[in-house]
């Protein structure tokens, strides 16, 4: 199924964002003041006339203010809002910055809006007509503000902060009007949001990830993932959520034993899914390693999964059947599902939000619907059973049964609302008016942040062996032919003007510098020329899925002198390692010309540590060349 969109604009595109972003804020924010001072005034308990309000109504104690029960679990949920879901995103190898900030600009964007909408539907004072708000109304509105988080997990890298900024009020509107048909009309129970928060918002970021597809994302593919110290920061987003989903889940459920029951519920899945995790990881595996993107994102579903039923009696061995299930599923989600949606379906998901949020919170409904429609007095209680799922008023004659049905038709309606609203709005984000950024300038930070100047990386230290001969005209002739390696070599979207790598925008400084640093007396007299990757990998099949990613810029050697091959890697992402990569570049050189006897490897950035201390790769990397 291919992507039916037809693209708006396919010129260039502008990144600045000087006048937009800081219009679209003050302006946003004037309007947050006036509709505020309009229509929000402080819940009873938060008023000043709270004394009087104990009197009237008998209560003789402030600890019996709801603040003293909410604030607790308030406090873990906006943890989990502005630090796990923030740092969960930090994996991109540069889109830390981006990953961190804008999830803090829409939160605070979205939830001021938030706590308008949710208001107007459901903290309306018909006597007066504001708004009031207390403890669980801010609760409430960072549930909302998860919701579009978790859409952002899909475009994560790909929109500018404009678009961020509208994808949020859009989304926090849908989900008002969402949680009032499954809450308010439905009746039905979801107290940690698997459908009114996952589910939606999921499919609402998939659908707006579909209509914004880019063809030509892989121009980025390089910067779309990790390194070493990236996937820690995430993982530190993954302990804050998982440590805190008990609270997530349980924040809004009745007081006493509904409350106490969600949070167990939840701490018993969230430990099934784990262990599930890591055994699915390692068992993928060929060497039974674990991959990291794994650990970070399926070990939290059993928290999605479990939200609806958590204040159910799910049984103990219930939750830990649910996280199970859900640690199995959402880890092949992330081997298999997740190619092919992006092959197949045009999905691009940056975080794998339909393996994490997606399908636990639709697993999560289902569970929801089965549990309530099995419910009954022996197991709750008579007036347990009328608590649990408010069979009061307008709703009291409603039987188990027919409960199932209406959770069954919730989780319906969340699919269908983050769908339809997703790819309206993603019709809308698509306007050429947004500051979005190029298919080949995706997952950096440098286009929209200030980003420090990267410390120069030191060039390994070359120790003379009996592979390297000396001659006296070395640096002579060198000099020579970095002046025109310009000519041959090309910059990367990984690179800078000022690193000592990008050779095709080097000034003469960074020549210089690079020159004392790598001739060493130790290099024969080179002749730059530029080898094509497809006959590297012709010749060097044992490293053919790494070449088809590098681009070689290679030394031919003279006829007459055997010397050393330099091979520079321009912003490589090799899937066989930077020694494979090398091993490669050897093999191409010795189509042209005999007797290379060594290698010297120079990598950009994050490549080079490998190699510092250890200069040469080992021989079996190497093709069979002669003087060896």
């Amino acid at each position: 199924m291919g992507n039916c969109i037809v693209p708006y604009c396919d010129g260039p595109k502008s990144t600045n964002i000087r006048f937009s972003l800081p219009a679209v804020c003050f302006v946003w924010q004037s309007a947050m003041i006036i509709l505020f001072g309009v229509f929000v005034r402080y819940d009873k308990e938060v008023d000043a006339h709270w004394y009087e309000t104990k009197i009237e109504e008998n209560i003789t104690s402030d600890i019996e203010n709801d603040f003293y029960f909410r604030y607790p679990s308030f406090q873990d949920v906006h943890v989990m809002i502005f630090v796990g879901f923030g740092f969960l995103m930090t994996f991109l190898k540069r889109y830390g910055f981006g990953a961190v900030g804008f999830n803090f600009l829409i939160a605070a964007f979205g939830l001021q809006w938030a706590l308008l909408m949710q208001g107007w539907f459901h903290s309306l004072d018909p006597t007066d007509g504001y708004i009031k708000i207390g403890v669980e109304n801010i609760i409430n509105a960072d549930f909302c503000v998860a919701g579009c988080l978790i859409a952002y997990g899909a475009v994560l890298g790909k929109v500018s902060p404009v678009q961020l900024l509208v994808l949020t009020l859009f989304g926090v509107t849908l989900f008002a009007v969402d949680e009032f048909i499954i809450i308010s009309l439905l009746h039905a129970r979801d107290a940690g949001g698997s459908m009114v928060i996952h589910t939606f918002g999921a499919y609402y970021g998939l659908a707006i990830s579909w209509v914004l597809y880019r063809p030509n994302l892989k121009d980025s593919s390089h910067l779309n993932g990790s390194v070493y110290h990236s996937d820690l920061f995430a993982i530190i987003g993954t302990l804050f959520l998982w440590m805190f989903w008990p609270s997530f889940n349980s924040a809004i459920a009745d007081h006493g034993d509904a409350q106490h029951r969600a949070a167990i519920n939840t701490y018993l899945s969230l430990a099934a899914t784990v262990l599930t995790t890591f055994a699915i990881s390692s068992l993928y595996q060929k060497h039974g390693k674990l991959d990291m993107v794994h650990i970070q994102n399926s070990t939290l579903a059993g928290g999605v999964a479990v939200g609806t039923a958590a204040e159910f009696m799910l049984m103990p061995y219930g939750s830990l059947i649910v996280g199970f299930c859900c640690g199995l599923i959402s880890t092949l989600g992330y081997i298999y599902i997740t190619p092919y949606l992006e092959k197949n379906l045009k999905i691009q998901d940056t975080c794998g939000i339909h393996n994490l949020h997606a399908m636990p919170g639709v697993i999560g409904g289902i569970v929801g619907a089965i549990t309530a429609a099995a419910a009954s007095e022996s197991v709750y209680g008579a007036q347990g059973l009328v608590n649990t799922f408010d069979f009061t008023g307008s709703f009291k004659n409603r039987s188990p049964s027919v409960q199932g049905g209406y959770q069954a038709a919730a989780l319906c309606v969340a699919v269908c609302f983050g769908i339809g609203g997703g790819t309206l709005v993603g019709l809308i984000l698509r306007l050429p008016v947004w500051g979005s950024v190029a298919d080949d300038n995706c997952f950096q930070d440098g286009v929209y942040w200030e980003v420090p100047d990267e410390e120069k990386p030191d060039l390994p230290v070359l120790e003379y062996n009996n592979h390297m001969a000396t001659n006296k005209n070395a640096d002579r002739n060198l000099q020579c032919h970095l002046e025109d390696m310009g000519h041959h070599a090309h910059a990367t979207g990984d690179e800078t003007p000022s690193s000592p790598w990008s050779f095709g925008t080097m000034n003469e400084e960074g020549r210089e510098a690079i020159l004392r640093e790598i001739s060493l007396k130790q290099l024969r007299w080179l002749d730059w020329h530029t080898s094509d990757s497809e006959q590297c990998s012709d010749t060097f099949s044992g490293a053919s899925s790494s070449c088809s990613l590098v681009t070689v810029e290679m030394a031919k050697m003279a006829p007459h002198a055997p010397g050393t091959l330099v091979s520079i890697l321009n912003g490589c992402e090799s899937e066989m390692g930077p020694w494979a990569a090398m091993g490669s570049a050897a093999a191409a050189a010795c189509l042209n010309e005999q007797n290379v006897v060594s290698a010297i490897i120079i990598l950009p950035h994050s490549h080079l540590s490998p190699l510092i201390g250890d200069p040469l790769p080992p021989k079996a990397l190497f093709p069979p060349l002669s003087g060896l």
